[in-house]
């Protein structure tokens, strides 16, 4: 496979629902929303091994992610949807019918998880770090508090840290394709880092053991974009 460039689809700057909104307010005047696109990959599906195996990307990408962009695009076909930001739409997801909170949801949740991950991993940027020790304690308080998210999630869902409407970092998980951007979400705020654990995520490579491929997943963590995203939220 070619290497890809990811287009980002996440749009951190999208107006959101009000609680997001003041978030990334300042952002949003200068990125225009230009349609929903599905994202190419930035790396090759074998670069994240060991970690995350090339069969497992290859499905997750080509197959799960594809697939849920194409069934959120069918739904939205002829709406207003196709010209609103996915913030936008998850801030009124009691609204539609659970076929976009669904293929909506895990559409812009694998473009994220994508995006947060990455074959050369830097060190943790000054700045992120010195937010995670502030609301966390230290480190490796978040990463305790995050795995425990990720590997106790009942079933399918996902484990995020999050920017929330107060202002600090929280950890929370939400069930099958919700984030924390839906207004149905228990905890709402903004998505900084996120962790697939469908079991379509890791079971080629890890079977049962989900708590293995959450501790491996720090290995592959891009935590230059969960800056930015950060600094953007803040600006």
């Amino acid at each position: 496979m070619e290497r890809r460039k990811f287009i980002t689809v996440v749009g951190t700057a999208a107006i959101a629902a009000p609680v997001i909104g003041t978030l990334s307010s300042c952002a949003s005047e200068s990125k225009v929303f230009e349609g929903h696109k599905f994202p190419e990959l930035g790396y090759d599906f074998n670069a994240l091994e060991p970690y995350i195996d090339a069969q497992t990307m290859e499905l997750h990408y080509t197959k799960h992610h594809q697939g849920y962009f194409n069934k959120f695009m069918s739904a939205a076909e002829g709406t207003e949807m196709l010209n609103t930001p996915m913030e936008q739409i998850f801030g009124e997801i009691s609204k539609h019918p659970a076929g976009v909170r669904n293929n909506g949801g895990g559409f812009y949740n694998h473009a994220l998880f994508w995006e947060n991950m990455t074959p050369s991993q830097g060190e943790l940027p000054a700045g992120l770090k010195a937010a995670i020790e502030k609301d966390f304690g230290s480190v490796e308080s978040f990463k305790e508090q995050f795995g425990t998210a990720a590997k106790t999630q009942f079933g399918s869902g996902w484990a995020w840290l999050i920017y929330g409407e107060d202002g600090k970092l929280k950890v929370t998980a939400t069930p099958n394709q919700d984030n924390p951007l839906m207004d149905v979400a228990e905890t709402k705020g903004l998505p900084l880092l996120g962790i697939d654990v469908w079991e379509h995520a890791y079971y080629l490579n890890y079977q049962n053991k989900r708590a293995d491929y959450v501790d491996n997943f720090w290995n592959v963590v891009n935590w230059d974009t969960v800056n930015t995203r950060l600094t953007e939220a803040l600006a």
